[in-house]
């Protein structure tokens, strides 16, 4: 078992950006720009590492391996990009890893993209990039080859075969991540851990409510010790936990409605499986059904929220009035956008600056929320 947070540590102290791994900031997806050239480097590594695994690490500062971290992000659909966009698509998978230094709320993105011994090209446009570009690496660059000849070469297999070797988990990363979860976890998080299998070690903490007789945990962390990947992570919005001896599972849930009407509604179930092989699936099942308004109060609620955003645009001064629809905009927003007011989401990033630099942080964290649910929304 490869315990992920070594193994980033390994690919970076390895060298620079090379022909089997490249380092990011950040991804950008939701830009054509962005969403363009992760496939880039995807084609390119599958195409450079045929018979060995390759890699992105995402949270990472260029020039100085400085460790900086990036937000947790749970979308599970990403290799449907990669499968629309590219022929012989390879497996991706893209993981969460936490490093004591970086603040709860931000981890290390390590996207790993398994190898296939095909060639991987564009299957349409993307941005500049035209269709049946093939692209491969040559050293920190992938670079593009136009043509029916191109020639699938590996060099890779043995350097990367002893990285990922170098980065087998063992009891003593083990015992030391149980450890480390539950210092960083406050007691009113109630941080526990189980053994899966005789093999698997989970941690996970949050904080306990009762709604109506019914158990929720707030701020859930979840992570799977042995591999040192946040599974789950939610800031906001509020899940029921589960287990038995071979699976955890998480349900999760928002919090929606207008005034004193607000309810829970499950957005989506997470089932981690444990198998006897060393090997665990995560499946996830959407759930969500959207609660309906009257269409009327939509509309105005729409309105409302675009005109102070316009205000924003402009550098109007706010009202006391306007200042508490701020704070309401995220989840004003989401609703509109759940009762087909599609451009609700873009109408909401244009305030993105104004929201972020409030002094209440909790908008700014409803914000990211709200995008996040809207990608699961889509998906779903």
């Amino acid at each position: 078992m490869i315990n992920k947070r070594l193994l980033i540590k390994n690919l970076l102290s390895h060298n620079d950006e090379n022909s089997f791994y490249d380092k990011k900031q950040k991804l950008s997806l939701s830009s054509k720009e962005g969403k363009a050239k992760f496939l880039k480097h995807i084609c390119a590594l599958s195409n450079s590492n045929p018979l060995n695994n390759s890699y992105i690490v995402i949270g990472v500062e260029d020039e100085e391996n400085k460790i900086i971290g990036v937000d947790f992000f749970d979308d599970s659909k990403i290799q449907n990009l990669v499968n629309a966009y590219l022929t012989n698509p390879p497996k991706i998978e893209y993981e969460n890893v936490r490093f004591p230094s970086l603040p709860r709320h931000k981890v290390i993105g390590l996207v790993t993209i398994y190898s296939n011994n095909k060639t991987t090209a564009l299957f349409k446009n993307a941005w500049k990039y035209r269709k049946d570009t093939v692209f491969y690496r040559r050293g920190s660059n992938s670079i593009p080859f136009y043509g029916d000849n191109f020639e699938i070469r590996n060099t890779n297999k043995q350097i990367v075969a002893a990285i990922e070797k170098n980065a087998s988990n063992n009891i003593e990363l083990t015992l030391d991540g149980v450890f480390d979860f539950i210092k960083n976890h406050k007691e009113a998080y109630n941080p526990q851990y189980k053994v899966f299998n005789e093999q698997f070690v989970l941690c996970w903490a949050g904080k306990q409510k009762n709604v109506n007789n019914e158990i929720y945990f707030s701020r859930v962390d979840i992570e799977l010790i042995n591999e040192q990947v946040q599974l789950f992570f939610s800031a906001l919005d509020d899940v029921q936990i589960t287990y038995n001896s071979t699976s955890f599972i998480v349900t999760e849930f928002i919090y929606l409605g207008f005034e004193k009407q607000e309810k829970y509604y499950p957005l989506e179930k997470t089932i981690i499986h444990f198998k006897e092989n060393g090997k665990h699936d995560i499946l996830k099942e959407f759930l969500f059904q959207p609660p309906i308004f009257n269409d009327e109060i939509m509309i105005h609620i729409y309105n409302s929220c675009n005109l102070i955003v316009r205000k924003i645009e402009q550098k109007q001064q706010l009202s006391v009035t306007d200042y508490k629809d701020v704070l309401r905009l995220p989840t004003n927003y989401l609703i509109c956008y759940l009762h087909g007011f599609l451009d609700a989401e873009e109408f909401l990033k244009k305030a993105k600056d104004y929201i972020k630099n409030l002094e209440d942080k909790s908008t700014y964290l409803k914000y990211k929320e709200t995008l996040r649910i809207i990608r699961k929304v889509k998906y779903g």
